[in-house]
């Protein structure tokens, strides 16, 4: 049987408005990221999904919950989908990392896998912990649809890891706020994505770039 995954990126938050970087960093939805969420929750409340899951983090949690509430469910959250741990880098824009941190965000856009951010991680040890979660959902649902909440970096690393795709070039998949992806999986090793970025349900507003 097959486990389908809605994978659904959070809502605009104010740090992405200003292109601040993120991370573990608890940064709230802004109104546009709540109406975000609620028109994907429009777009999917008809459709029959068994369970509902995010990152703890309040941006992916909360944009879970707007989506959820058509369908009565609570939401799962686990910290394992969360973004990439950017460590000194978080609440700087990348101008600010490159004025205070010379030369480190180069090696991070070369080198994402094995580059270390001072006192955060790497995209292999944030791939390994997305991957690892997602297999036990795909185990735990076959034959049922699930919806993940997470974040950019964690669903990127998650579509490349399913697709063969090196993960060092996992910027070239560009994921708006509150996009639906889906991946069908019959089982990890043969997942098929049948959507990517789609933002079709956000009729009235332009998508974030951040």
């Amino acid at each position: 049987m097959t486990c389908r995954i809605y994978f659904v990126r959070h809502g605009e938050t104010s740090w992405n408005t200003i292109m601040k970087i993120q991370g573990h960093s608890d940064v709230l939805l802004s109104d546009r990221g709540r109406e975000q969420a609620g028109m994907l929750s429009q777009r999917l409340a008809s459709d029959k999904i068994h369970c509902f899951y995010s990152s703890d983090l309040t941006r992916a949690y909360e944009t879970a919950r707007i989506i959820a509430q058509p369908h009565g469910m609570d939401v799962i959250t686990t910290p394992a989908l969360r973004e990439l741990n950017f460590g000194v880098w978080e609440g700087m824009t990348v101008k600010e990392i490159e004025e205070a941190y010379p030369g480190q965000i180069k090696s991070w856009w070369n080198r994402p896998l094995d580059t270390r951010i001072p006192q955060g991680e790497n995209l292999s040890e944030m791939a390994e912990r997305c991957v690892n979660e997602v297999k036990k959902i795909i185990k735990k649902h076959d034959g049922e649809k699930v919806l993940v909440v997470a974040h950019g970096g964690a669903i990127r690393a998650i579509i490349c890891s399913v697709l063969g795709i090196n993960l060092n070039e996992q910027w070239r998949l560009f994921l708006d706020n509150a996009c639906l992806n889906l991946i069908d999986f019959p089982q990890w090793e043969k997942g098929i994505l049948k959507l990517l970025n789609d933002c079709s349900h956000l009729t009235t507003l332009k998508c974030c770039n951040g």
